[in-house]
């Protein structure tokens, strides 16, 4: 029983950890309506999931450029384009963030 009780503790002390992990997100847009979309619609995604992290509104075409980006939005996970050219649903949003 011992044993039984310190494998769920540590299984327990894991996911809690998880949980702590910092995301960073990145919106990447000039500013348009789409843009903008996007950045609202993840912003509900992170709140609706729970995950925790940074959400940062990248405006600058300079910064854009360097992600080899073409057309916007975008939307950057850990520094994974992962949409690009587009506004996902919050909840396709949420399954990216979930992964």
């Amino acid at each position: 029983m011992f044993y039984e009780w310190r494998i769920d503790k540590i299984i327990t002390m894991n996911v809690n950890n998880l949980k702590l992990a910092n995301m960073e997100i990145k919106v990447l847009g000039t500013g348009c309506a789409k843009c903008k979309s996007l950045e609202q619609a993840t912003r509900e995604a992170v709140e609706k999931t729970g995950v925790n992290a940074t959400i940062t509104k990248v405006e600058d075409i300079v910064e854009i450029m360097q992600y080899g980006i073409m057309t916007t939005p975008a939307l950057v996970i850990d520094g994974a384009i992962v949409v690009k050219g587009k506004v996902p649903s919050v909840d396709e949003i949420s399954r990216l963030l979930t992964k």
